[in-house]
């Protein structure tokens, strides 16, 4: 039993990043004031030439898609005052690619959680070990921060190469090498937007890595005292 809750626990703290990875990641791709923040700090109203309110009606388009059945996606917008299909073919194909990526991240987000509440209850409610998952909070919190300070000073670094390769790793095809004069997903989400959508979402999981590495820290020390 007792290797049982070391392999259960030592689980615990590995699933936390990736859950807290994962669910900033999922905050991010449905955050619309993202999306209007990068449209507006990269001045992508006049880089397509659509006005902030056609923009807005892309990014909840977006929204809507990846939380949709929908195989594809594609919106049409009022550009100088006529209907105009926002992305083409090689677009639409990119953003279904995009979409498994992101529906990846629900599951891993849904198996990750799961099991951390699930061990979170065993551990206060069937072991009455506070002290334990107090300890496990401790490790995963680090592992979490450790990891997205290397992520970061990597983007830092530099972000060019970083998004490239992930980009290379993640799709069979090629149809992300978009053209940046012709191509209005690029042009709507350059890559700036992804850099700082990066910034965003390490500073949201590491506050989050923090708030409960903090409760852990807690529980280990109180429980530690009233077990001695």
């Amino acid at each position: 039993m007792k290797n049982f809750k070391i392999i259960a626990q030592w689980l615990f703290s590995l699933c936390l990043p990736v859950m807290l990875f994962t669910a900033s990641v999922s905050a991010a791709v449905n955050c619309v004031w993202l999306y209007e923040y990068g449209f507006d700090k990269y001045d992508v109203s006049r880089t397509t030439g659509l006005a902030p309110a056609e923009m807005e009606k892309v990014a909840r388009g977006l929204i809507g898609y990846w939380n949709s059945g929908d195989e594809t996606f594609n919106i049409t917008v009022i550009k100088d005052g006529q209907p105009f299909t926002v992305f083409n073919q090689r677009e639409v194909g990119h953003l279904k690619d995009v979409k498994a990526i992101f529906y990846l991240v629900y599951k891993l987000l849904l198996g990750t959680g799961i099991y951390v509440l699930v061990y979170a209850g065993v551990a206060l409610f069937w072991w009455r070990d506070k002290r334990r998952l107090g300890l496990a909070l401790i490790w995963g919190s680090g592992f979490s921060i450790a990891l997205m300070i290397a992520l970061g000073l990597a983007a830092i670094f530099d972000f060019h190469w970083l998004f490239w390769q992930f980009h290379i790793i993640s799709f069979a095809n090629d149809l992300w090498l978009l053209d940046p004069a012709r191509d209005y997903l690029i042009m709507l989400f350059p890559e700036g937007f992804w850099f700082d959508a990066a910034m965003f979402c390490s500073a949201a999981k590491v506050i989050a890595a923090l708030i409960l590495g903090g409760v852990g820290w807690w529980m280990w020390r109180k429980y530690r005292a009233v077990s001695s």
